[in-house]
């Protein structure tokens, strides 16, 4: 796309739709509050466009639980760091419509399983969302890894350059976009995001 409109960040969750003219697909991370992986406190998104442009954006989210000492000891958000957030239930409208439209990608598949334990403790409607994962693009584009600090994006960021703040929700969600077009360059194919109404593979061509 020779002339595609430059990625924007958007100030709120319902300003998202914009990003739409030059988005080919968008990875995801949560951080929790705490063991229960449906209390999600912060989400990530990092718009990737069809340049190759990233666009990161990320929202504290109030978990209505408490905040367990080891998570918080990780990525630093607690109680206060989310006072006056919006609750899951209340973001989730504004998120939906999007998720549901392009290819989603996570690191592992953490995320997904936040997003479909956040749904059910909510009672909202699972998410009709493609997810993919870019460990198993980083296992293709870089199998010497395995069993010599793995694919992991800890490792990952030693690895390939990765320059980001792990266990914040925008900067992981930007690494993971990053992991699959830096796995592109490496192997010399794009993979092809299939659309959502069809089961997500990876199309090397």
């Amino acid at each position: 796309m020779a002339n595609a409109a430059p990625l924007s960040l958007p100030t709120c969750f319902n300003q998202l739709e914009p990003l739409s003219d030059n988005l080919r697909f968008i990875a995801v991370d949560v951080e929790t509050a705490g063991y229960d992986i449906a209390s999600i406190c912060q989400i990530g998104l990092a718009f990737v466009g069809f340049d190759g442009s990233i666009a990161t954006y990320s929202a504290y989210i109030d978990p209505r639980t408490p905040f367990a000492a080891g998570n918080t000891r990780l990525h630093g958000i607690d109680a206060t760091t989310v006072k006056n957030a919006p609750y899951f239930e209340v973001i989730l409208p504004d998120l939906r419509q999007l998720l549901e439209a392009y290819p989603l990608v996570q690191h592992s598949r953490y995320d997904e399983k936040a997003f479909g334990a956040a749904c059910r403790l909510a009672g909202l409607p699972m998410l009709k969302s493609v997810w993919s994962d870019s460990v198993a693009v980083a296992r293709q584009a870089w199998p010497e890894l395995r069993g010599n600090g793995g694919h992991g994006l800890a490792n990952l960021k030693k690895v390939l350059g990765l320059c980001f703040r792990h266990h914040d929700a925008g900067e992981d969600a930007r690494a993971a976009a990053e992991v699959v077009l830096k796995a592109e360059v490496s192997m010399g194919r794009k993979i092809r995001m299939l659309n959502t109404s069809q089961q997500l593979v990876f199309d090397f061509h």
